[in-house]
């Protein structure tokens, strides 16, 4: 069972994350007492649920958030002077 697919996040756990933080969320607001836990923990909710959506975008856009692109962006901003100094 994998989790990042293509340097990105499968379905089935973009799924899990909207479900889950949507549920934390609703059910801190309904039964918790009003405290800053209880606000952080609606918030985490709140971050899960936003998380899984842009992960749902990427994987329609094609865009890869967890691919190792970076490396290659980094090697190309490398100057030569950088090279000599390394």
């Amino acid at each position: 069972m994998r989790i990042i697919e293509d340097g990105n996040l499968t379905d089935w756990m973009c799924t899990v994350l909207i479900v889950a933080g949507a549920a934390i969320s609703y059910l801190t607001v309904e039964f918790a007492t009003p405290s800053y836990f209880s606000a952080s923990l609606a918030l985490l909710g709140f971050a899960a649920m936003a998380i899984g959506g842009l992960c749902g975008r990427a994987r329609f856009l094609k865009i890869r958030p967890f691919g190792t692109g970076y490396k290659k962006a980094r090697k190309s901003y490398e100057t030569q002077r950088d090279k000599e100094h390394s």
